[in-house]
């Protein structure tokens, strides 16, 4: 039977603004935390709400709605409607700009695609994800800078069936938190309609730029090129065709305590086994098995905000986030062995990490001396934190009934959130090519019936 072709249908494109002469001409500087993602792919998430709507009630509420509230939110949270600009000299740092009148393009739209087949666990093709997901604007290049949009949106009705939200944002623009106290002050406004609740009850971000470091400002701006912008800089975009596909696999709590006793029986003296470091070993081992041969390096990042001296507010707005990373030949990590080889290796660099008495600023600095011993074949990273509950965003249709993380597509990481049934389990998204995720499916559901 031949498959339906997707049909993608505009209903309204819109540019939202805060409203007028409410944020007036700001800027907004970047830190050595911001720099380090100058030329790394944008940040893609989708939001699927089940609820049954026409698309009479779609254009009439909802699309108002959102542009109601977004505008509102964008008055507290102004930097996802203004611009980034890079200058063609290391001496001039990068900086957001919001100058009155700059939006947000939203764009409203409807498609074929079945709404449940996306929402799934099982392996999906992830060029289907690609026709929900925004695109940032072009860049504007001048000779004496490069002008890029921060931020995009693309709502998507499944008549009957639900609605999408996916959002694009330059990662420059800030990190998970930044975007998790954004998104919760827009389904806070959405809910109530205005921001008196959110004013009351919800968290203003912090502007304040109380990290300085001129040497790190230098060294991550000579590695971004930025002299090179305004010839070769082109944001990376999603395309196909791919033989790529994506698949969610749930660690409930019981199943990670068990990982967790068996870590902790096999190596009794190390220090820092966390729900965290297991799944992320039992993931890290599962792709090894997948037949991936050589150095592998697994890494995430940590919220560095509490960890600055001083320390700063959790909702300083922007990349504040370090990096905890392992290393290890694909052969050690096969097998039970190597699942628990996995675990002491990450529980170790995260204990050192959480520990280290000289800060942040050390970390950084020793980056490069990670690959003394030669660059992984295969790097692996975690896109998400379990710690911010993302399931929670409620815009009035009650929690997403799913989410994914459709920029893990660019370079294999994996997406990591806390359940929405539960947030002591964690949802596991995966992208690989369809030969590797057949592998890894085996693998995963093999791996835990041996291990527990």
């Amino acid at each position: 039977m031949a498959s339906v072709p997707i049909m993608i249908s505009v209903h309204e494109q819109h540019n939202v603004s805060p409203p007028p002469a409410t944020v007036g001409n700001r800027l907004l500087p970047l830190t050595y935390f911001d720099f380090l993602w100058l030329t790394q792919p944008p940040i893609h998430n989708l939001f699927f709400y089940k609820f049954s709507i026409t698309q009479t009630q779609f254009i009439e509420t909802v699309i108002p709605s959102l542009r109601h509230s977004l505008s509102i939110t964008l008055k507290h949270f102004f930097p996802f409607a203004g611009n980034l600009f890079v200058f063609p000299t290391s001496t001039k740092k990068p900086e957001i700009r919001y100058v009155e009148g700059d939006s947000v393009a939203v764009t409203f739209t409807e498609c074929n695609l079945d709404f449940n087949e996306l929402t799934g666990n099982h392996p999906r093709n992830c060029e289907m994800f690609y026709h929900l997901t925004p695109l940032l604007g072009e860049p504007d290049k001048t000779p004496e800078f490069t002008k890029i949009p921060l931020f995009s949106v693309q709502v998507t009705l499944f008549p009957n069936s639900g609605i999408s939200i996916g959002m694009t944002n330059h990662h420059c623009l800030g990190d998970a938190s930044t975007r998790f106290y954004f998104l919760k002050a827009w389904t806070s406004i959405a809910r109530f309609g205005s921001d008196e609740s959110f004013l009351a009850n919800g968290t203003m971000p912090f502007y304040d730029r109380p990290i300085e470091n001129p040497s790190l400002d230098e060294n991550y701006l000579k590695f971004a090129k930025v002299e090179n912008f305004q010839e070769k800089y082109q944001p990376p975009k999603l395309c196909g065709p791919t033989n790529k596909v994506r698949a969610t696999f749930i660690l409930p709590r019981t199943v990670l305590n068990k990982l967790k006793n068996l870590v902790s029986t096999q190596l009794p003296t190390l220090v820092y086994v966390s729900s965290f470091t297991v799944a992320c070993a039992y993931i890290w081992s599962c792709i090894a098995n997948t037949g991936k041969d050589g150095l592998q390096m697994f890494g995430f990042t940590i919220d560095c905000r509490a960890r600055m001296n001083p320390a700063i507010p959790a909702a300083y707005f922007g990349n504040c986030v370090g990096g905890c990373m392992a290393l290890e030949q694909s052969k050690l990590l096969t097998g039970k062995e190597g699942f628990v080889n996995a675990a002491k290796l990450l529980g170790e660099s995260l204990h050192k990490r959480l520990t280290d008495k000289d800060g942040v600023v050390r970390e950084i600095e020793s980056f490069g001396d990670l690959f003394a011993n030669g660059f992984p074949t295969t790097m692996i990273g975690v896109a998400g934190t379990p710690k911010l509950k993302f399931y929670e965003m409620d815009f009035g249709w009650g929690k997403p009934k799913k989410i994914e993380t459709i920029s893990i597509d660019y370079n294999g990481s994996i997406s990591m959130n806390a359940c929405k049934e539960n947030s002591e389990d964690l949802e596991i998204g995966v992208c690989l090519t369809t030969i590797e995720m057949e592998c890894f499916v085996r693998i995963f559901k093999h791996g835990l019936e041996e291990y527990i």
